[in-house]
């Protein structure tokens, strides 16, 4: 009452209830809207009445008056209340006179009661935000001071690409420089984000600006901030952990080999509020040793706490929450010990729960504000056969597949397809006869089989697995029977991409174990069968393809900051064409060279006429032609640097198209969820 008498305006307003009661939680109270002549005590007396956290707040008027008291002695005598500033402060004592007996009045009589009481808790606040649509419902982090959530989305085309929402705002903002981005999480000041996007982890200020790179992460599985500007983040789904800072630098492992066993590939950590201690969650371990962990940057040893099927997330003042069987659940936690105790709470139901991936979908502020979606994660896909004007001929399989089958590859008579997809946790390959949508696993075991590549005669087929620790490039008898072996061995993780048409060459990704780059090599198949580089510069080359006839090469580089289409002559070197023009992925050839294929950044298929000119001209190369938009795959395994499409030989292409879920579903916001947690344990305990 009394900041609206002197002000004249209303301290909290939006245009509905749930939003007004958001701003009287998140908000902080501008005092520079008080009249300049406001004196100190008054300004001192409504910065602590309007304090957030109530045991720093008055308690009652009778500490006021102290304030009060302390404020009228500005109070000028009547001989000189004709100047314009004593006229000023008396009218403000006037005011504040007029605001005490208010207050005085309604609380005279119980105040002797007042003070004998116990100050409720607030009363949990709940609100819905349906945010635009997005092929990955489990990427959103809400910030540590409970005022933003970031998010990722797409709208009107474009590429998927994060949004800030402020809780106290009605409407979400992208941010630019951010397309494909997955798992955002903030920095501890709430002004900075992390997320990972084209293979790198990167940063950016939630205000928007440039994006920063900071390391490679080929398949990024979440990261953590600390106070003392230290990242912690998966750069692959079966590595372990590494750091950077945030300012930039060289990245260095943390718990590369996990538990002495290569390739359970720790994810999702997150500091605890030491700033060294973090937790993190084992995904793809045997069953015995899965769970949430406790690791320290300073080593040793990291320690299960909780047995789980998916990430567990530290809330202050002492709880982990994790999302089980579709019930987010809360468990006492003290985080000086590391110990859980108790039983599990039940705190929501309808949460959405990622297996596959280890992730619930909900998010935690330092401040108390929770926010959860029911959103599975498993984006259904299926095979799709459009034509060159994108009108949809058949499909192929189910359309009810949330297995996140990726990179499908057509064989050379284009009667079966390559593709590898996510089985309880664990990535294989998979042989599909596209006729008749009949499809068998064609690799088994507890390693990572993914990216499979068909041989030029359709015989055999390789991919890259990290049975040994890193992704080798393996190959098998595509008829399943015969031996299989390993090609190439090293330290590196390795993709392939390409098969020249002479069996002789094997072009893959090889993202240095060093330097954090991603460069093209090749692997002869004959002769030495020494690797050796293609494309290796101070940038990233995360995708490459041979050219039918073998004379060109045809690949995708960052180096003017974002990724174009790029050709050049091969094997000899020679000048470098730039295909696209915005910006642009996932190339591929026309069967007969004559065109080139790729994604532009608004998820459009574009087209370029590829020609060989004369002896001194080169390359002839077509302007950029927009064909028709996409719907392919995103999110959950497509970070291997594969083409969510393919070309047959009659022209036609085969896309693994996202199949359409209708409206995004909205995220839950709670505010004050601790007192929910309260209310919630007088109910009992959840399901174990």
């Amino acid at each position: 009452v009394l900041y609206e008498m002197l002000t004249g305006q209303r301290l909290f307003s939006a245009e509905t209830i749930p939003e007004t009661l958001a701003h009287v939680m998140t908000r902080e109270i501008d005092l520079g809207t008080l009249p300049a002549t406001t004196p100190r005590h008054i300004r001192t007396l409504l910065a602590r009445c309007l304090v957030k956290e109530p045991k720093q707040r008055l308690r009652d008027i009778g500490e006021a008056r102290l304030a009060l008291e302390g404020a009228f002695e500005t109070a000028a005598p009547p001989a000189t209340a004709s100047m314009p500033g004593v006229r000023s402060r008396a009218r403000i004592a006037w005011v504040v006179a007029t605001a005490a007996v208010l207050a005085a009045a309604g609380l005279a009589i119980p105040a002797a009661r007042h003070l004998r009481e116990v100050v409720p808790d607030p009363l949990p606040i709940r609100f819905e935000i349906q945010p635009p649509p997005t092929d990955d419902p489990l990427s959103f982090a809400v910030s540590p001071d409970g005022r933003q959530l970031a998010f990722v989305a797409t709208s009107d085309g474009n590429a998927s690409r994060l949004w800030i929402r402020a809780l106290d705002q009605t409407q979400a903002q992208p941010l630019t420089g951010t397309d494909g981005a997955s798992y955002p999480f903030w920095s501890p000041d709430s002004r900075s984000l992390g997320f990972f996007a084209g293979g790198r982890l990167k940063r950016i200020d939630s205000s928007g600006g440039a994006a920063l790179d900071l390391a490679t992460a080929p398949s990024g599985r979440g990261g953590a901030w600390s106070r003392e500007g230290i990242i912690l983040f998966t750069p692959e789904a079966r590595e372990g952990l590494a750091k950077v800072a945030a300012a930039g630098g060289p990245s260095t492992p943390v718990a590369r080999e996990g538990f002495g066993q290569p390739g359970y590939g720790p994810r999702f950590p997150q500091f605890l509020p030491d700033g060294r201690r973090f937790l993190c969650y084992v995904q793809l371990a045997p069953p015995e040793l899965r769970g949430v962990y406790l690791g320290s940057l300073d080593g040793g040893d990291m320690v299960r706490v909780l047995v789980a099927d998916t990430m567990a997330t530290y809330a202050p003042p002492g709880y982990l929450l994790e999302a089980r069987q579709g019930q987010l659940v809360a468990w006492s936690f003290d985080a000086s010990r590391g110990v859980v105790s108790g039983d599990p709470v039940l705190i929501a139901s309808g949460v959405g729960v990622h297996n596959t991936v280890g992730r619930g979908a909900f998010a935690m502020s330092d401040t108390g504000v929770l926010v959860h979606r029911a959103a599975t994660g498993n984006q259904r896909r299926q095979l799709t056969w459009v034509d060159r004007a994108g009108r949809v001929l058949n499909t192929v399989g189910s359309a009810d597949d949330t297995t996140s089958p990726a990179g499908p590859e057509l064989a050379p008579d284009g009667r079966r397809v390559a593709w590898y997809r996510q089985v309880q946790g664990n990535s294989d390959a998979w042989l599909m006869d596209v006729s008749r949508g009949v499809e068998s696993r064609f690799t088994f075991g507890s390693s990572s089989d993914v990216a499979p590549l068909w041989s030029p005669d359709g015989s055999r087929v390789v991919f890259a697995s990290s049975r040994s620790g890193n992704f080798d490039l393996v190959e098998h008898p595509a008829g399943g029977a015969g031996d299989e072996r390993t090609l190439l061995s090293t330290r590196d993780a390795k993709y392939p991409l390409s098969w020249s048409a002479d069996g002789r060459l094997l072009l893959y990704r090889n993202a240095n174990a060093k330097t954090e780059r991603q460069d093209l090599w090749a692997l002869p198949l004959t002769g030495d069968k020494s690797p050796f580089p293609v494309v290796q510069t101070n940038f990233d080359e995360t995708e490459g393809q041979f050219s039918p006839d073998g004379r060109w090469l045809a690949y995708v580089s960052n180096q003017s900051r974002r990724f174009e289409v790029m050709v050049r002559p091969f094997p000899e070197a020679g000048e470098t064409v730039q295909v696209s023009a915005t910006g642009g992925s996932q190339v591929r050839w026309r069967p007969d060279g004559k065109e080139l294929y790729y994604i532009a950044p608004d998820a459009r298929l574009i087209a370029v006429s590829i020609a060989a000119g004369k002896a001194d001209q080169g390359l002839v190369v077509g302007p950029p032609v927009p064909l028709f938009a996409t719907r392919l795959a995103t999110g959950a395994n497509t970070n291997t640097s594969k083409s969510q499409y393919a070309v047959a030989p009659d022209g036609r292409f085969l896309l693994n198209a996202r199949v359409d879920e209708g409206a995004s579903p909205p995220f839950a916001v709670v505010v004050n969820w601790t007192d929910a947690l309260k209310r919630a344990s007088a109910g009992g305990a959840a399901p174990r």
